[in-house]
């Protein structure tokens, strides 16, 4: 499947590598989706690794990292939140999203 050929970007060297940016943008949002729609369907992190030229563990941490960056900077922000509890709220949170979304 081609998308995105050399004859299709644009001449100018600076407004080719914007288009590249922005089409990269664009493939690692439905990289996420599918992703995501692989995992709601069954699949394994150990498949989805495997598709994605990476360990499971990768493929994971890839898919998590916006998320572990957002939990992270706020627990940065609250300097009475200690390690542990930091983690136990984590945790409370991501089985409240999963008890909303029906997967537990």
């Amino acid at each position: 499947m081609d998308l995105l050929t050399p004859d299709a970007l644009p001449a100018d060297p600076i407004d080719a590598l914007r288009e590249l940016g922005r089409c990269e943008g664009e493939i690692e949002r439905l990289r996420r989706e599918r992703i995501k729609e692989a995992r709601s369907a069954g699949a394994s992190w150990k498949q989805v690794g495997e598709v994605l030229g990476m360990t499971e563990q990768s493929a994971w941490e890839y898919f998590t990292r916006s998320a572990r960056a957002a939990i992270a900077g706020a627990a940065e922000g609250n300097e009475a939140l200690g390690e542990d509890d930091a983690v136990k709220l984590a945790v409370e949170e991501v089985r409240a999203v999963r008890r909303r979304r029906g997967s537990i």
